[in-house]
């Protein structure tokens, strides 16, 4: 019987074969092709250290691993805040072909998810309980803002459906699913990429996640405005100077800037997010003199 790795916990980088047969956790669980997932239960996962789980449900466990271990993620995962597992949904078919689709009742074109290897791979890993927001990634889901990230790091343990094909079984997202999240008006050939971005954007708000305390705070969105623009050495190049008032070591007059380039580049890419942000009465003043002089 030829065995098959999920988990995802290495310290290394890892080096699988693929589709199917990787490795996905840490804790390294070998399992066979017809093995009793009954025992792959969260409890035999946890520990407490760990700031947040995520349990990833998926048909392509290969795209996760090249991300996870680079950057931010790799660091957070190695200190101990976030554990990332990414099982194959095809691990809990049961016919021989490992067939995880099918044909649409009605007619029409596309496959659609069968339920019943997702129900069995979710209740096999997280229990019967299933005591986490259970998230299916799909164009049909609200779309995942900053603020639905921060919602989402409430939570020390998120369960993440990949979607693909047509779509999932109606009944899967009627008696499993918790939550539905899109990351974006388009269609994208599967939920994997939108699972990455959802780990990586809940991670970035984790406390110690980042090497700037401040660093999320400072994202654009974060406070509702895009964030201001950034310069580096050298002062010149090409002529091109950076702006006198941040060499000045002057902190007040700095930050004073920040803010205004700030809400000077939400009023000209996103004025839609002006209607929601929290502005000072100097921010109303500020954005009233810029469009006058646009006007004028």
């Amino acid at each position: 019987m030829r065995k098959k790795l999920i988990g995802f916990r290495c310290r290394r980088m890892l080096h699988f074969e693929p589709r199917k047969y990787m490795k996905s956790s840490y804790h390294p669980i070998w399992k066979g092709v017809n093995t009793d997932h009954s025992s792959c239960q969260t409890s035999r996962f946890r520990l407490e250290s760990w700031s947040m789980e995520f349990f990833v449900f998926t048909l392509l466990p290969e795209i996760f691993p090249p991300y996870l271990e680079s950057s931010i993620l790799q660091r957070a995962r190695q200190r101990g805040l976030i554990d990332v597992q990414v099982h194959n949904i095809r691990d809990w078919t049961t016919d021989r072909h490992h067939v995880t689709d099918d044909e649409p009742y009605g007619g029409g074109g596309g496959m659609v998810l069968k339920p019943e290897p997702l129900f069995s791979a979710v209740e096999g890993i997280l229990g019967p309980q299933l005591d986490c927001p259970i998230i299916l990634l799909t164009p049909q889901g609200r779309v995942l803002t900053q603020d639905v990230a921060a919602e989402l790091t409430g939570h020390p343990r998120l369960a993440l459906i990949c979607g693909r094909y047509e779509g999932v079984d109606e009944r899967v997202c009627e008696h499993l699913i918790t939550d539905e999240i899109s990351i974006g008006d388009y269609v994208l050939t599967g939920g994997e990429l939108p699972a990455l971005i959802v780990i990586d954007a809940v991670t970035r708000l984790l406390p110690g996640a980042l090497g700037d305390p401040d660093g999320a705070q400072d994202d654009s969105h974060a406070s509702g405005l895009l964030e201001y623009p950034h310069y580096t050495r050298p002062a010149e190049y090409r002529g091109w100077q950076v702006p006198e008032v941040l060499l000045s070591g002057d902190h007040a007059r700095i930050a004073r800037w920040r803010r205004e380039q700030s809400l000077k580049r939400t009023l000209e890419r996103r004025p839609d997010m002006l209607e929601s942000a929290q502005l000072s009465e100097n921010d109303r003043k500020f954005i009233d003199l810029l469009k006058n002089d646009k006007t004028t």
